[in-house]
């Protein structure tokens, strides 16, 4: 048979601690994003550090690497790659998985951050992508504008920020 003891419930159990929050908490709105950057996918694109790290690309030739020039200046600007591409023409959709839109081409009013691609030519396999600083088209050297090739027949892709 067992034997049965009066046991004091209070003393067994914790007391429960309650957070209450006062009206002026309750309504607080979070804090806005700086001007100038874009929150997607928990990222903050910063376009005015990327532009920063693009005026410091002063060289005036190429070496063959605006994709990985591109993708520095993103990523100083606060974009996370868990993998990119290699290719310059390849980098749409990556663009706008990060927070690009693809518009229509804007050569004649660009803003800071704009991106473009040149599509892959007979002559250029990569293709090519530059982005502007608020001064120049950037690549991986100061572009006198954006059109690089001398083919004009090239089919070009503009991107910007979804603000």
């Amino acid at each position: 048979m067992l034997d049965v003891q009066s046991v004091n419930v209070s003393a067994v159990t914790a007391p429960v601690q309650a957070n209450v929050l006062g009206r002026a908490q309750a309504t607080q709105k979070p804090p806005k994003p700086e001007k100038n950057s874009m929150k997607f996918n928990a990222q903050r694109i910063d376009v005015n550090k990327m532009t920063q790290y693009l005026q410091g690309i002063t060289r005036q030739t190429t070496m063959r690497k605006c994709a990985r020039s591109v993708r520095l200046a993103l990523q100083a600007a606060g974009a996370r790659f868990q993998s990119h591409p290699v290719a310059a023409a390849d980098w749409g959709s990556t663009l706008t998985q990060i927070g690009y839109r693809k518009i229509n081409l804007a050569f004649d009013r660009p803003q800071k951050g704009d991106i473009y691609i040149i599509d892959r030519t007979a002559s250029n396999r990569y293709g090519h992508i530059a982005a502007y600083s608020g001064q120049a088209w950037v690549s991986d050297f100061k572009q006198r504008s954006h059109a690089v090739y001398k083919n004009q027949n090239v089919k070009y892709e503009y991107y910007r920020l979804a603000f």
